[in-house]
């Protein structure tokens, strides 16, 4: 049986759909600052997501998921995050995350005046989630 006094509430809202509405005991992802982890009772917080990997406990084990921009309302009993792109493992198309990958690896190794380079390690930050996820 769940141990409700350690679970809050969590929501992963996109653009397109209700991502992921359930229980947690604990939820980790990447912020601009860093890595973090939120418990039950957190103090209350918003943070800007940087691309990463959100890593879901409940009592029957851990889910994890990409996404890739976005805001995190961190409340005592609630997070809510309001992400551009989240995925599932199984929504993850490999040989098109290899792709983008190759791809902003050249433009970074190549960059000329027409390359925008922050734009690039930023594909290639999403790239590389997406690959770790789906590992």
């Amino acid at each position: 049986m769940a141990d409700e006094s350690r679970n809050f509430r969590l929501e992963i809202i996109t653009p397109d759909r209700v991502f992921y509405e359930g229980e947690a005991s604990m939820v980790e992802f990447t912020s601009v600052e860093g890595e973090m982890g939120v418990y039950k009772h957190h103090i209350p917080l918003t943070t800007v997501l940087a691309p990463g990997a959100v890593t879901i406990t409940q009592d029957g084990g851990k889910k994890k998921a990409a996404v890739h921009a976005g805001f995190v309302q961190i409340l005592g009993d609630k997070v809510t995050f309001l992400a551009e792109v989240a995925e599932w493992p199984d929504e993850i198309d490999v040989p098109r995350a290899e792709a983008a990958k190759a791809r902003a690896e050249e433009r970074i190794r190549n960059r000329g005046a027409d390359i925008d380079l922050a734009r690039a390690e930023l594909a290639l930050k999403r790239a590389l989630v997406r690959i770790d996820v789906k590992q």
